[in-house]
């Protein structure tokens, strides 16, 4: 295997698996024995430099040697990251996984918006979007990047739902049993002009961006210029 891409293998192995275990199994302990404080600059310090190993080693790695999707990869990949987008936007409005003492009163309040899709909209959101880098079929960095951060959101939402089991006890339960972890499609057009509005505005500008960060139109302006 080309070393380069080997090298961007080990990051998001690093990246990911650090993640899941300074988040679970290696948690308490680190609480235990830096404080929650010193658990937190820990936890931010690795996170970040083991980003930072993925960012240069993506950069590294050969782009664009996979013959890719063609247009119905753009379609595709387009309509999913719209309801990527509208989750992401509407995850940060009472969200009861986010750390705030608000949390507990709201795993307990009945869901709105984008809760009532699923109880993880900003996880799914960043798996549809890793998803739609996937069927783009664009290179082989991005599979590696987009399969790893996929794992990462997905994986991560059933591992976050066992830690809130046990941190927020009973509170969590209800929340569990009031929303589900797979989305339930059909119900995304009723979260709220808020959402709906907010998701769209970020898909237009993010997929603007994409040309001047990429180097690539996406989304609707790769049709429109």
């Amino acid at each position: 295997m080309n070393e380069a891409l080997s090298g961007l293998i080990a990051a998001n192995v690093a990246f990911v698996g650090s993640h899941f275990a300074m988040s679970h199994p290696l948690r308490a302990p680190m609480v235990k024995a830096m404080g929650a404080g010193g658990f937190q600059i820990a936890y931010t310090l690795v996170s970040v430099a083991t980003l930072a190993w993925v960012y240069f080693a993506f950069k590294a790695a050969p782009p664009a040697d996979l013959p890719g999707s063609g247009t119905i990869g753009w379609i595709i990949a387009t309509a999913l990251t719209i309801p990527a987008m509208i989750l992401l936007a509407g995850s940060l409005i009472g969200n009861p996984a986010l750390p705030t003492p608000m949390a507990e009163a709201q795993a307990r309040a009945t869901p709105r918006g984008v809760f009532t899709v699923t109880r993880h909209p900003m996880m799914w959101g960043i798996g549809l979007w890793a998803l739609s880098h996937i069927v783009l079929w664009w290179s082989i960095r991005t599979l590696i990047v987009a399969l790893a951060m996929g794992i990462l959101a997905l994986v991560g939402a059933r591992m976050q739902d066992a830690k809130k089991e046990v941190l927020m006890g009973d509170a969590w339960a209800e929340w569990e049993s009031k929303t589900s972890y797979w989305p339930r499609w059909g119900k995304l057009l009723l979260v709220g002009p808020v959402p709906l509005g907010v998701g769209l505005a970020l898909f237009l500008g993010f997929s603007w961006l994409h040309l001047w960060l990429a180097g690539i139109p996406a989304g609707v302006w790769k049709w429109l210029g």
